[in-house]
C-alpha cells in the first residue's frame, strides 16, 4: 500500500510544517463536505497527487478550521493555494476547474530550485557548502541553461526531454541566473559544460552521458534505485505502530501528557494494568501528518494492539464499559 500524499490540515501551524518538510511545492485545498464541487474536487486531489510525488498537498475543512480560509486569502470553496517552503503563497485557484489545478501544480512544480530556495540562502554560506547544499536540493537535480518550461540552450532542451521520456522526477537550477554557482560547480565536480546531472547528491554527467545511459538502461535503473519517500514512510510507521504489543501514538509522552486526552488515556491504559509502548507525534511532524492517512484516523492519541489500530480515547472507553477492553488488549 502506498501512503496517499494528501494531509489533513488544522492550523496554520501545521501548514507551516508540511511547507517547511520538504524542498518543493506544496498545494493546499480548502473545501466542504456539503459543497458537492469541492467534495468532488479531492478525488482530483489524490490523482494529482498520486503522479506528482515532488509535491506536497493538503486539504482543510473549513468547517474544522474556518480560520484557515482567511490565511489562504479564500472567500469560496473549493479553493487551492500553493506555497513555498517558507509558506509564501505563490498563487492560488478559486473554483472546481480541475484541468486549470492540473497546468497549475505542473506549472509551479517545474520552477528552478534557485527561486524555491531563495529563503534558505545566507550570506554567509561559503561556495562548496552552497553547492552541496544545491546538488542535494532534490534526489535528482538537473543544472541547466533556463528551465524545464523553457530550456535556453539545445543540450538543456533535449536533458528536459530525455528525463521526461524515463518519467523522471526531478528540480531544476537555472545557471544563468547565478554566476557563481554557474562558475564553481565547474570546479565542484571537474565537469566543464552544462547541463549537468545529479542523482542523490552524485554528478551522472552531461547530455552524452545522459544519452548513452538512457540506450543501455541505466538511466532509468539508476533513478529506480532512489528509495520512494513515501514507501519509506510507509515502512516507518509499520515499523512503529509494532514497535511494542502495544502501542500508543500521543502528544507528549506517558510522563508528561502535552493534551487531555492524551492524559486521560494513559490513566485509562494504566488503571487497567496495560503495559504499553509510546510515541510523542508532536516531535515528528512527518509521522503525524502521515500516520493519519495510514490508518484513515485523523486524531490523536492512537491506541494499535499488535500493528493493528485499536482506536482513540473514546473507543477506548467504549471498550472499557463494555467489559472488553482487556480481552481486546490481550490481557485475558
Amino acid at each position: 500500500m502506498v501512503i496517499a500524499a494528501v494531509a489533513e490540515i488544522a492550523s496554520a501551524s501545521e501548514l507551516q510544517a508540511l511547507c517547511s518538510g520538504h524542498a518543493g511545492l506544496t498545494a493546499v485545498r480548502l473545501w466542504a463536505p456539503w459543497h458537492p464541487p469541492s467534495a468532488h474536487l479531492t478525488k482530483v486531489l489524490d490523482a494529482i497527487a498520486a503522479k506528482e510525488t515532488v509535491v506536497r498537498f493538503g486539504k482543510v475543512n473549513v468547517d474544522v478550521c474556518s480560520t484557515m480560509a482567511e490565511k489562504m486569502g479564500a472567500n469560496q470553496v473549493p479553493f487551492v493555494a500553493f506555497f513555498d517552503r517558507r509558506g509564501n503563497k505563490l498563487d492560488s485557484l478559486a473554483g472546481a476547474d480541475p484541468p486549470k489545478l492540473v497546468e497549475m501544480v505542473k506549472r509551479l512544480a517545474a520552477r528552478p530550485v534557485d527561486a524555491a530556495c531563495a529563503g534558505s540562502c545566507n550570506a554567509s554560506e561559503d561556495t562548496n557548502a552552497k553547492l552541496k547544499r544545491l546538488v542535494n536540493f532534490s534526489p535528482v537535480m538537473l543544472f541547466m541553461k533556463g528551465s524545464k518550461i523553457e530550456p535556453f540552450c539545445k543540450f538543456s532542451k533535449q536533458a528536459v526531454a530525455l528525463l521526461k521520456e524515463v518519467d523522471a522526477d526531478y528540480s531544476t537550477f537555472d545557471i544563468l541566473q547565478d554566476n557563481e554557482v554557474r562558475e564553481g560547480l565547474k570546479e565542484y565536480s571537474n565537469w566543464k559544460t552544462y547541463p549537468q546531472l545529479y542523482i542523490q547528491g552524485e554528478l551522472i554527467g552531461g547530455i552524452d552521458v545522459m544519452k548513452e545511459m538512457n540506450d543501455d538502461g541505466s538511466l532509468k535503473e539508476a533513478l529506480s534505485a532512489i528509495p520512494a519517500e513515501d514507501q519509506t514512510l510507509e515502512d516507518r510507521l509499520a515499523a512503529l505502530i509494532s514497535q511494542a504489543p502495544v502501542m500508543l501514538l500521543m502528544k507528549g509522552n506517558p510522563e508528561e501528557p502535552k493534551c487531555g486526552f492524551s492524559r486521560k488515556i494513559v490513566e485509562l491504559l494504566n488503571s487497567n494494568g496495560v503495559k504499553f509502548g509510546s510515541f510523542d507525534i508532536l516531535g515528528d511532524e512527518s509521522v503525524r501528518q502521515g500516520l493519519k492517512t495510514y490508518s484513515n484516523w485523523p486524531t490523536y492519541p492512537q491506541v494499535y494492539k499488535d500493528g493493528a489500530l485499536l482506536g482513540g480515547l473514546d473507543i477506548l472507553k467504549e471498550l472499557e464499559e463494555a467489559g472488553e477492553l482487556k480481552s481486546e488488549l490481550g490481557l485475558e
